[in-house]
């Protein structure tokens, strides 16, 4: 490799490492935060670079918002939903995401229509919430004849939705184990509605 050649490649990397920590700046900052509160000023110093800087790599603050979801993913290293040995395991793999990122969730949500930029990541976390439920619950599922699955498939989305969670845990002020409580017994009643349970 030249000289020039590996001047090139240590740039990009700079260049790379550079942008991840931007965004990654404006993405703690809107954990707690509205998008139209956070300042650049506050994001660039976070990440140890100018506003200049981060105007020119993403253009303002809706290039930042646009970033998230790539630089999000290649921050997680899971290897994807798993399916569970039994209920309890199912749940608390849901319910260990909702609580790492349930209210960043809820939050862009709230802030979808006046950023349509978020839409293409909320979509892609709708989706993977949806492949986590019917991977994790598999076992269960395949108890049901195909023209039954998909119904009892969309109930189990909608008892372990991140909307659920919210309910128990922010409005009603329940504990973790008050809603995993709720959301399994929920679950429970779901799986149990089986022809050969309604034949019992």
């Amino acid at each position: 490799m030249t000289a020039r050649a590996y001047r090139q490649i240590a740039r990009a990397n700079a260049l790379s490492e550079t942008r991840r920590r931007i965004v990654l700046a404006f993405w703690d900052y809107s954990q707690t935060r509205w998008f139209d509160d956070i300042t650049l000023e506050e994001v660039a110093t976070r990440a140890g670079v100018t506003v200049r800087t981060v105007i020119r790599q993403f253009g303002g603050k809706q290039g930042l918002v646009a970033a998230i979801p790539t630089y999000l993913s290649s921050e997680e290293t899971s290897s994807g939903p798993a399916t569970a040995a039994d209920i309890d395991l199912a749940l608390d793999e849901i319910l260990r995401l909702h609580e790492e990122r349930g209210d960043a969730t809820l939050r862009a949500l709230a802030q979808e229509l006046r950023h349509p930029v978020l839409s293409a990541g909320l979509a892609t976390d709708r989706t993977a919430h949806m492949a986590t439920v019917a991977k994790t619950f598999s076992p269960w599922l395949s108890r049901f004849a195909p023209h039954e699955r998909q119904a009892v498939l969309d109930a189990l989305i909608i008892a372990t939705d991140v909307y659920a969670w919210k309910r128990l845990r922010r409005d009603m002020g329940r504990t973790l184990g008050e809603t995993r409580a709720v959301v399994r017994a929920m679950v429970k009643s779901i799986l149990e509605n089986t022809p050969q349970a309604s034949a019992a």
